[in-house]
């Protein structure tokens, strides 16, 4: 038997839908690397030169990272959304905040106290990835991640 046959299945439009999701939360946090880059290529003399320039390679690689990465994180929350059996919105609310609390609270309690970052920038940090765990447990858990509903 293959490692496979032991990862939950989830709907695949439950991951289409919910990277998508995830991915726009994403693009808050990219959207001034893309805006950069949008105005130098406002700046370059032919759409080939800024095709070739690294800024474009840059850019496509953040994008394309964080679609994969998108990708994965709403396979590993439906996957936990399936395994633990959750149903209701406050079910998925809680485990979302499980899941914000073992994956993001470490650095945020770092970022104030050991780094001594400025409050706004964590704050703002910390809001992205509370939408990105919270938000997406609970849209998952609206949109449906079985794929056998009766199962």
């Amino acid at each position: 038997m293959t490692t496979l046959n032991y990862l939950p299945s989830v709907k695949p439009s439950a991951i289409a839908m919910g990277a998508a999701f995830t991915h726009t939360a994403s693009l808050g946090i990219l959207t001034p690397i893309f805006g950069d880059t949008y105005h130098r290529a406002q700046a370059a003399n032919s759409k080939e030169e800024f095709f070739k320039s690294k800024e474009a390679t840059g850019a496509a690689v953040a994008w394309g990272t964080s679609l994969a990465g998108s990708a994965v994180q709403t396979y590993g929350v439906a996957a936990l959304i399936n395994a633990t059996g959750t149903l209701s919105y406050k079910g998925a609310a809680y485990l979302g905040s499980l899941i914000f609390m073992a994956s993001t609270a470490p650095s945020v309690v770092s970022q104030i106290f050991a780094e001594k970052r400025p409050l706004d920038t964590i704050a703002v940090g910390a809001f992205s990835r509370l939408f990105e765990t919270v938000g997406l447990s609970v849209f998952l858990t609206w949109w449906g991640t079985r794929t056998n509903p009766f199962a």
